[in-house]
């Protein structure tokens, strides 16, 4: 994909056919502030570029019945969103409808080479099963820190190797196509805002908690970066007065004492020192503990196992609960591979944010998991990139 959208009119109108499909000319211009004649100005000129087509007649209004326009069929987007332990790449069309998808184990620790060595295989894959030709743009993101206009990683502290490597560039070399790089976690806001449970709220939070913890932070409807990109890094607040020791280096980290690792961390300990029968039996099985085991013990009434999740999420709920009373959202949404502990977690959070912030801000204020699950963030990685290709170049 060349073209680009000539204007600000010309890309409103691309973003609302993406993010309503194929629409009339006549229900177009109800939404754009624009007369009926640089309207059709506009539209011919998006139809020039291939960027839209002619999609059949619309339904009558009364008069000359106008034709639908739609978004280019032909268009194709990868969505690549790159945890700590996995990896998933779609393949989405121009209004973000996923065509394909597949999900990995990947160790991001092995560094950028060895992970988007993977990633181009698993790009490659979907597209030998027909669903594109090529991409017109892709998404991606990673678990850490990233300078934005760059899409360089800074200093990310459980993507050793990551820092400094120009992601953006060496991706954009690779796929032959423009590349937006992001933190996973605003994408997992973007994915949840586009498709999922944030779809009518313009202002709100996304946590995510994984391997690591993070927020993104949407304000107006748009995703806030601050101004280096780092904006949301809840996981490195501290949540317990010299606490344990983050891998940041600093102590008493929120994600020292809830994640998914410090969460197997905690389980195994429990397990090794005979306070839970059921994860020891676990342990001694698969060798290792994980979030899945711990909410698994949790289900079968485990007592160790709520334990360690109630805490966990009292931690998170205090942060939650400083970030909901600075921020006032409308939405908190709660996400990422630990959400699979459901509602014991999710109602030590709510129990948190609801007796520390003031009524004000909570009294109308839910508390949800994610709707998306994975999907969030190839959705998310996919609007980002579609964002940047449908505004003025």
């Amino acid at each position: 994909m060349t073209a680009r959208p000539g204007n600000a009119h010309q890309a409103r109108l691309l973003t609302l056919l993406r993010d309503g499909g194929p629409n009339s000319r006549a229900q177009l211009g109800d939404q754009v502030d624009l007369s009926r004649s640089k309207l059709a100005v506009e539209v011919d000129r998006l139809l020039e570029t291939g960027l839209v087509v002619a999609d059949g007649l619309a339904a009558s209004r009364g008069g000359r019945r106008s034709h639908n326009i739609r978004l280019n069929p032909g268009l194709r987007f990868l969505g690549v969103d790159i945890g700590a332990t996995s990896v998933d790449v779609a393949v989405t069309n121009a209004e973000l409808e996923t065509l394909g998808h597949i999900n990995q184990p990947m160790d991001v620790r092995e560094g950028p080479v060895a992970v988007f060595e993977q990633v181009l295989a698993m790009a490659a894959k979907l597209k030998a099963s027909g669903l594109a030709e090529g991409f017109d743009g892709a998404g991606i993101g990673v678990p850490g820190p990233v300078r934005f206009p760059e899409g360089i990683p800074v200093a990310p502290p459980i993507m050793p190797g990551w820092d400094g490597f120009p992601v953006r560039e060496a991706l954009s070399q690779e796929l032959g196509c423009p590349v937006m790089v992001d933190n996973d976690v605003n994408l997992m806001a973007m994915g949840e805002q586009h498709a999922g449970v944030a779809r009518t709220v313009a202002d709100f939070l996304c946590v995510k908690i994984g391997t690591g913890i993070g927020c993104g932070i949407v304000v107006g409807g748009e995703v806030y970066r601050g101004t280096t990109g780092s904006a949301g890094d809840i996981g490195h607040i501290q949540a317990v007065p010299d606490g344990r020791p983050c891998a940041c280096g600093n102590r008493g980290c929120l994600e020292a004492h809830f994640s998914g690792a410090a969460l197997a961390r905690d389980a195994t300990e429990a397990a090794q020192q005979g306070l839970s029968a059921e994860l020891a039996s676990r342990l001694e099985t698969n060798g290792g503990l994980t979030a899945v085991d711990v909410a698994a013990a949790a289900a079968g009434g485990d007592a160790t196992a709520l334990d360690l999740i109630r805490e966990g999420g009292n931690h998170t709920g205090q942060v939650i609960a400083g970030l909901v009373s600075f921020f006032n959202p409308g939405l908190v949404v709660i996400g990422g591979g630990v959400t699979g502990l459901g509602h014991t977690l999710l109602a030590a959070i709510r129990t948190q944010v609801y007796r520390q912030s003031l009524p004000l801000a909570t009294g109308n204020l839910p508390i949800v998991l994610g709707e998306l699950g994975p999907a969030a963030g190839v959705i998310g990685a996919a609007r980002l990139i579609s964002d940047h290709l449908f505004s003025p170049a």
